[in-house]
């Protein structure tokens, strides 16, 4: 066995996650696959490179020298492909690619489309992550252009040095999605005392996701069962009454779910828009039209409408983007 770019790669995962199925998540593997390929690598250097915790994987200090010359390889060679793919791809193209990098949200639709009708002449890529901080590495690195990441309050993002941070809102509140005859479905704000008995579902691999649920439930002095589980499991198992979750408050309602937001908005997140500071021309067209993507999702959105209402919201002044595509009427 000889060491490759993609054990580097692997080892980085495992640090920068501190676990291994988190690492196995973002690498596209499964655990123990990234398991046995640890075991081969530490075989073939002779010495644990982890130390496997009841919290997740730390580094040992001969891990540790590892790392320092491992992620200078990695970025490096992450550059070059991708340096090298759009080079290719724009190439191939009537003009040069735009990359566009994510967390999940419901305004990235009409963010794509805005975009499309802003650069006509340039194709768009998109790459989806559930890991802020893994998007922030990319735009520092040259993988893409630009990120548009949500950042869980009191868990600070670590963004690189160098990056251009731009605010798209400051403090989002977070709702909660329950089955649509729960009984706190009937008022029109919960309390998260009205739900200690409910299993909460988090999905622990959204960088900050789990540590602000917890810090939130620990300070109303609810203690409830939770369940670890992806977003789109956990839509299912709320639908039938298993299970409630935290959700955008862009989020909206089914007929077989609620979406109510929570007294005091405990648990909030930061919108943020970064990039490097290459082109300050596309920084500021991907950003107003972002802004203007996101009104129109939170418009459509009834109960974060009214939560906008009630608040007094900017979003409710604002007046559409210039140069932005026709979009479809709000819903009354």
């Amino acid at each position: 066995m000889e060491l490759e770019v993609r054990h580097l790669r692997a080892l980085c995962a495992i640090a920068d996650t501190g676990s291994l199925h988190k690492a196995a998540r973002r690498l596209g593997v499964s655990q123990p696959s990234l398991t046995t390929q640890l075991r081969r690598i530490e075989t073939y250097l002779g010495a644990p490179l982890f130390s496997r915790e009841r919290t997740g994987c730390r580094p040992t200090p001969l891990g540790r020298t590892v790392l320092a010359r491992a992620r200078p390889l990695v970025s490096e060679m992450n550059s070059l492909v991708a340096e090298t793919q759009a080079a290719a791809a724009a190439a191939r193209q009537d003009g040069p690619v735009l990359r566009i990098g994510s967390t999940a949200s419901r305004a990235l639709a009409g963010w794509l489309r805005r975009l499309r009708g802003r650069f006509p002449g340039r194709d768009l890529s998109l790459h989806m992550d559930v890991s802020a901080n893994a998007l922030l590495r990319m735009v520092a690195a040259g993988q893409i252009d630009v990120a548009f990441v949500h950042e869980v309050e009191g868990c600070p993002l670590q963004v690189p040095s160098g990056l251009e941070v731009r605010v798209l809102v400051d403090r989002e509140p977070q709702f909660v999605s329950m089955a649509y005859d729960h009984p706190a479905a009937a008022a029109p704000v919960v309390d998260l005392a009205d739900l200690a008995r409910d299993r909460w579902m988090v999905d622990p691999t959204v960088d900050g996701e789990w540590d602000g649920l917890r810090r939130v439930l620990a300070a109303a002095g609810v203690n409830p069962t939770v369940l670890h589980g992806d977003y789109h499991t956990a839509s299912s198992l709320i639908a039938v009454g298993e299970a409630v979750a935290p959700c955008q408050p862009t989020s909206v309602p089914r007929e077989d779910m609620a979406i109510r937001p929570l007294k005091g908005d405990p648990l909030a997140v930061r919108l943020l828009l970064c990039a490097l500071p290459r082109s300050p021309e596309l920084f500021t067209a991907a950003y107003e039209t972002l802004a203007a993507a996101y009104r129109e999702a939170a418009l459509r959105a009834v109960p974060y409408r009214q939560w906008l209402l009630h608040h007094g919201s900017p979003l409710l002044r604002e007046s559409p983007t210039v140069h932005e595509p026709p979009s479809a009427p709000l819903p009354a």
